[in-house]
């Protein structure tokens, strides 16, 4: 069975942060029901808690990575972040 780490950076107060939370919860949520999902972790990480995060992301969160990889900026599509889960 495949891994895939999903990570959010991010920092508080973000509503769009809120809002990238709230998908990826969901779609893990339902993929872990299903036998061809890979196994996924969630973690999160703040741009004010590590400053290389911070210069580097600054104007771009959150920030969705998948695998370390960037999947995606700003917004998360429900459906893109499943097909990529399902890719890994």
């Amino acid at each position: 069975m495949s891994t895939a780490a999903i990570t959010l950076i991010g920092k508080p107060g973000c509503h769009l942060c809120d809002a990238a939370r709230e998908t990826i919860s969901t779609v893990v949520g339902q993929l872990a029901s299903e036998a061809s999902a890979p196994g996924i972790t969630v973690g999160e990480l703040s741009i004010f808690d590590d400053p290389v995060l911070l210069d580097r992301y600054a104007d771009e969160i959150p920030v969705v990575l998948i695998n370390g990889r960037v999947h995606t900026i700003w917004r998360v599509d429900a459906a893109r972040l499943r097909a990529a889960l399902l890719e890994v």
